[in-house]
């Protein structure tokens, strides 16, 4: 066979994910505000989200409207989805609204585990990264270590569609996603330094969000 042949790999189904770099600048500010918050014992008691979330890890707690603003976090955040939607969708978000936007310190043997969120689009990202998340207790072949990871899920897995994402923890990196998507966090051990993530829930366009219409 001399002709050649054209080819191209089609992968559509599923939902769409949104891979960032956090500005180093964002990145500083927010974990400089988190090191000075978590030693004000009133402060932190009152930012306290661990009852309304599902995780069992040391500390989760909401950030204040005026840091997300002032830090440059709702800027980022909306210049992002406004980009991915545009891209996906081709249509311009009008609206974007964050209903909260928190963070997780976890340590060692803690976990996430799976959920999902609300609002119409949600986002998780790295603010700080253990130097080691550990290794296997027992050998295990082929098979790569997870702790520490973020595990986007969905659908079941079947030939030639994998159901699992595993996301390696690096300080900056920030995914986008939307709220329906099921994602879990694996626990890690070895060490005694803090994973500390970010994440967030917002609404944009009920019109764009709504692809079934009225």
């Amino acid at each position: 066979m001399s002709e050649k042949i054209e080819s191209r790999i089609i992968k559509k189904f599923g939902p769409s994910i949104l891979q960032v770099k956090i500005p180093s600048k964002i990145v500083n500010t927010l974990n400089d505000y988190i090191d000075k918050i978590v030693i004000d014992e009133e402060k932190i008691k009152n930012l306290n989200a661990g009852e309304n979330l599902v995780g069992d890890v040391t500390q989760e707690f909401t950030l204040e409207t005026e840091l997300i603003k002032k830090s440059g976090w709702y800027t980022f955040l909306a210049s992002c989805v406004n980009k991915w939607i545009e891209f996906e969708t081709q249509r311009k978000v009008k609206k974007f609204e964050i209903l909260n936007s928190w963070v997780v310190r976890q340590f060692a043997n803690e976990y996430n585990p799976t959920h999902w969120h609300g609002g119409h689009i949600s986002g998780a990202g790295f603010l700080k990264v253990p130097s080691t998340f550990g290794k296997h207790t027992q050998k295990k072949n082929d098979i790569t270590y997870r702790g520490g990871n973020l595990q986007l899920i969905h659908g079941s897995r079947m030939f030639l569609c994998h159901s699992t994402l595993d996301l390696v923890p690096s300080v900056g990196d920030f995914y986008f996603f939307p709220n329906y998507l099921m994602h879990t966090v694996f626990p890690f051990k070895d060490t005694n330094e803090e994973r500390r993530s970010i994440s967030f829930n917002a609404n944009i366009d009920e019109e764009i969000y709504n692809v079934y219409g009225k």
